[in-house]
C-alpha cells in the first residue's frame, strides 16, 4: 500500500472528474470504459462496498440523462425552430445514448464520492 492523502474525505471535484480513487487520489477507479476495478490497485480500497451499492448512482445518472437530453433538445430547437419541441423529444433520446457509457460512468464515480464523504465510517 503507497501513501495516503492526510484527510482522505475531501471532496474533490478534479480527483472526481479524472476517474480516480476517493482515498488515495492517484489509482482510476475505471479500468475501461465502463469497467470497474473491484478494489483500488494503489490503496486498496474496496469501490462496491456491497451488493446493490450502485443503486444510488441511479439516482444521479437520472440526473445527468434529464439534463443532456433537456440540453438535447434546446440545442435541436435552434436548429429545427418549426418543430414543436415535443416532436424533438424522440430524436434527442436517440442522440442522447453516445451518453449513456459517460454518464453511467460518472454517476457510479459520484456516488462513491458522495457516500464515502457523507458516511465516513465507510472506509
Amino acid at each position: 500500500m503507497k501513501k495516503l492523502i492526510e484527510n482522505p474525505y475531501k471532496l474533490s471535484i478534479l480527483q472526481m472528474l479524472k476517474g480516480k480513487c476517493p482515498i488515495c487520489f492517484e489509482a482510476k477507479i475505471f479500468k475501461g470504459t465502463v469497467t470497474m476495478n473491484d478494489n483500488c490497485p494503489n490503496c486498496g480500497f474496496k469501490f462496491e462496498r456491497e451488493t446493490g451499492y450502485f443503486l444510488g448512482a441511479m439516482h444521479f445518472s437520472y440526473i445527468w440523462a434529464g439534463i443532456i437530453l433537456v440540453l438535447l433538445i434546446f440545442i435541436l430547437t435552434l436548429f429545427f425552430p418549426d418543430i414543436r419541441e415535443y416532436k424533438l423529444v424522440p430524436f434527442a433520446t436517440i442522440l442522447l445514448i453516445p451518453f449513456v457509457p459517460i454518464s453511467f460512468r460518472y454517476s457510479r464515480i459520484v456516488w462513491i464520492y458522495f457516500d464515502l464523504y457523507f458516511d465516513r465510517n465507510k472506509k
